[in-house]
């Protein structure tokens, strides 16, 4: 199920990595997104 939600993930949110953002200045919204898909990540691979 997680494997399929990264999958999602990657295609529907946006890649701040891609973007340049630096995390010390990120928006709430934005670190929940970034949180959000860590967590996503890590329950895929393990």
């Amino acid at each position: 199920m997680y494997k399929i939600l990264a999958k999602l993930n990657k295609i529907l949110l946006p890649s701040f990595t891609k973007q340049g953002l630096d995390i010390s200045k990120a928006k709430k919204w934005q670190m929940a997104i970034i949180g959000y898909r860590a967590y996503v990540t890590k329950r895929a691979l393990g």
